[in-house]
C-alpha cells in the first residue's frame, strides 16, 4: 500500500495521515466482518436503547441503581459509536486514510469515554456496597443530589487528562510509515508510528492506566469483599440469593471490561503483537458492550420484568 500524505520539513519526512489498515490482511473475509459487525452494532444500539426507555418510563426502576444502569447504557452508545461507525465504512471502501486531527479526536474520545466506563462501573460498585453493607443509610445517603453528582463527576473527569495526554502523542514526530496496523486509532499502535522518543509517553501511560483503570477495579474489587461477606451472613437463601442476583450482572460486566483494558494497557510492551492487540480491542470496544445489556436483561430478574412489559404494551398497540 502505497504511503500518502507526507510533509517535507527540512531533511525530515513526516505525516499529515495515517492509513487504518484495520482487516486488509484477510481481503477475502471483507464483506463477511462487515455484516458481522453492522450487526454486532445494531444489536448493542437497540439492547442499550431499551435499558435507558425502561429504566426512564417503568416505576419500578426509578431507583439510583437503575439510573446508573440508564447512564451505562447511553455510554455504552456513545463508547462504541467511537470506533464502529469508522471501522464499517472502511470494510466498505479502499481509501482508509484518516487525517491527524480525526485520528487524535477518536483516540481522544475513546480514552474519555473508557475512563467514563471505569467511574461509572465504580460508582455501580458503590450503589451495591451502600445497598447491601448499609440497608438502613442507602435512602439517605444515595440520594438524588449524589446521583447526578457521581453520574456528572464521572462523565466530567477523564476530559481534562485526555485532552493533554491526546495532546502529547500528536505532538511527537511521525517520520516512520504512517500504515497503522489497527482499526482504530488506540494509544499502542498510534505510539509504535512514532520516531521521537516515547519513554516518557509510555511512562504516562502506566500512570493514567493505574489511576483511570488500576484504582477504580480495585475499589469495586473491595466493595465486592465487603458485599459478599455481608450477603454470606443474611440468615436465609432466598434474601442472599436475591443481594446475589442484584450484583451478579455488574460483577460479570466488570470482569470483561477491566480484564481485557488492563491486559491491554498495562502490559509490557515487548509483549504487544498485532493480532493480539486487534482481538483485545475487539473484545472490549464491541464484544463486551453486546454483552452487557444481554447479561443486565438475563440476570436481572427486575429489568425482565420491566422489558416484557414495555414490550407487550408496544405490541399491543
Amino acid at each position: 500500500m502505497e504511503c500518502t500524505g507526507q510533509k517535507e520539513q527540512g531533511n525530515l519526512t513526516t505525516f499529515v495521515e495515517f492509513i487504518l489498515l484495520g482487516f486488509a490482511d484477510v481481503p477475502d473475509l471483507q464483506g463477511f466482518l462487515f455484516g458481522v459487525f453492522l450487526v454486532i452494532y445494531l444489536i448493542i444500539l437497540i439492547g442499550n436503547s431499551l435499558i435507558i426507555i425502561i429504566t426512564k418510563v417503568d416505576p419500578s426502576l426509578q431507583t439510583p441503581m437503575y439510573f446508573f444502569l440508564g447512564n451505562f447504557s447511553f455510554l455504552e452508545i456513545c463508547y462504541v459509536s467511537v470506533t464502529v461507525p469508522r471501522l464499517l465504512a472502511d470494510l466498505g471502501r479502499q481509501n482508509r486514510n484518516i487525517s491527524f486531527l480525526a485520528c487524535a479526536t477518536q483516540m481522544y474520545f475513546f480514552l474519555v469515554l473508557g475512563a467514563t466506563e471505569c467511574f461509572i462501573l465504580t460508582a455501580m460498585a458503590y450503589d451495591r456496597y451502600l445497598a447491601i453493607c448499609n440497608p438502613l443509610l442507602y435512602p439517605l445517603v444515595m440520594n438524588t443530589r449524589l446521583c447526578i453528582q457521581l453520574t456528572a463527576g464521572c462523565w466530567i473527569s477523564g476530559i481534562p487528562v485526555h485532552m493533554g495526554f491526546t495532546y502529547l502523542i500528536f505532538s511527537l514526530p511521525f517520520c516512520g510509515p504512517n500504515q497503522l496496523d489497527h482499526f482504530f486509532c488506540d494509544v499502542p499502535p498510534v505510539l509504535k508510528l512514532a520516531c521521537g522518543n516515547t519513554f516518557m509517553i509510555e511512562m504516562l501511560i502506566y500512570v493514567v492506566a493505574v489511576l483511570i483503570v488500576t484504582i477504580p477495579f480495585l475499589l469495586i474489587l473491595g466493595s465486592y469483599v465487603q458485599i459478599i461477606s455481608t450477603i454470606l451472613k443474611l440468615p436465609s437463601a432466598t434474601g442472599q440469593a436475591k443481594a446475589f442476583s442484584t450484583c451478579s450482572s455488574h460483577l460479570m460486566v466488570v470482569a470483561l471490561f477491566f480484564g481485557s483494558g488492563i491486559i491491554t494497557y498495562m502490559r509490557p510492551k515487548s509483549s504487544h503483537s498485532v493480532g493480539m492487540d486487534k482481538f483485545l480491542s475487539l473484545f472490549y470496544t464491541i464484544v463486551t458492550p453486546m454483552f452487557n445489556p444481554m447479561i443486565y436483561c438475563l440476570r436481572n430478574k427486575d429489568v425482565m420484568v420491566a422489558l416484557r412489559k414495555f414490550l407487550s404494551k408496544w405490541i399491543v398497540l
